[in-house]
Order: structure tokens, then C-alpha cells, then sequence
């Protein structure tokens, strides 16, 4: 289903997680479930996956993840500091130790001068605290950007779960 890569960096996740213990969850935006859904396609992989948040909508970061609402609306869904609240909230409401969070524009349309098309922000928690990761992909397509996302956030799952 997924690039081989793709396949070789959840299988990573996995094994780490089951190594350590440790459950992990996603909060996705652009990315609608592909972080979970590769993470999910590894054999074994319920050991460790408790769940995975869509929160596509401002409504749903709120709602599922408890963002803020005055936070997105001061900064934006795709932003820093909507990421970071993003894996914050995933922590609190699940039974994971570790999450990773995705917000960005995958396009076609949607970007402006500030905030183009490509713009993805990333924020991972876990024992080791939260990190942050910005990516512009620029506009190689819809496709290219969400798969390229769900790369980064993988490997920052692998970070978190190495991470002190």
C-alpha cells in the first residue's frame, strides 16, 4: 500500500515502541490517517498503537485534541504552536507515551504568501519532551506532500521512541 520506505521506517516504530514499552498515537490533519495507517499495516502493531485522531477541521483539533480554539485562531492550524498543542493533546487524551502531530497545506489550493502550499508543521512528545519540525515541501503535488509528511512524522516517532 505504502512506498517500501514508508513500510521500513512504521516497522521501525513498531519494533521500538515494543522494546520499550511504549504506546504511541497520532493527531493528523493533512495527512487524514496515513501516519496510523502505515503504522497499523505492520504485523504486531496493535501491541502498541492505541490510536489515531483525524482532526482534519479547526473543530475537530478542538474537540478530539483540545486545542485551543483562541491558539488556532492567533496562529493558524498550521502553525508551531498548533503542532505542539496537537501532540499535547493526543498525550493527554490516549494511553500513549509518545504521539506525533501533522498540520500543513498539502494543496492544490489553500496557501497564501505566508503559509504556501507545502508548508507542513510537525511536533512529536513523548518522555524526552516535545519537538518541532518545520518542512517546505514546496508543490510537487497532493500526493507527494502527504507522503513526504508521513516520512517526517515516522522519523520522529523513531526519535521520541530513542530519545532518552
Amino acid at each position: 500500500m505504502f512506498p517500501d520506505d514508508i513500510d521500513v521506517l512504521a516497522a521501525t516504530v513498531i519494533r521500538l515502541a515494543v522494546a520499550r514499552g511504549l504506546q504511541v498515537a497520532t493527531v493528523e490533519s493533512c495527512t487524514g490517517g496515513l501516519v496510523a495507517g502505515a503504522l497499523t499495516g505492520v504485523a504486531g502493531s496493535s501491541a502498541v498503537v492505541d490510536r489515531g485522531f483525524v482532526t482534519y477541521s479547526n473543530a475537530a483539533k478542538t474537540d478530539l485534541v483540545a486545542v485551543p480554539a483562541a491558539l488556532i485562531e492567533a496562529h493558524g492550524a498550521v502553525s508551531e504552536p498548533v503542532a505542539r498543542a496537537m501532540a499535547d493533546g493526543a498525550l493527554a487524551r490516549s494511553a500513549a507515551a509518545v504521539t506525533v502531530a501533522v498540520t500543513g497545506i498539502a494543496g492544490p489550493g489553500g496557501g497564501t504568501a505566508d503559509k504556501p502550499v507545502g508548508l507542513v508543521h510537525f511536533a512529536a512528545a513523548g518522555p524526552a519532551g516535545v519537538v518541532h519540525v518545520e518542512h517546505r515541501f514546496g508543490d510537487p503535488g497532493r500526493e507527494a506532500v502527504r507522503l513526504a509528511s508521513v516520512r517526517v512524522a515516522l522519523n520522529l516517532l523513531i526519535d521520541r521512541l530513542q530519545a532518552g
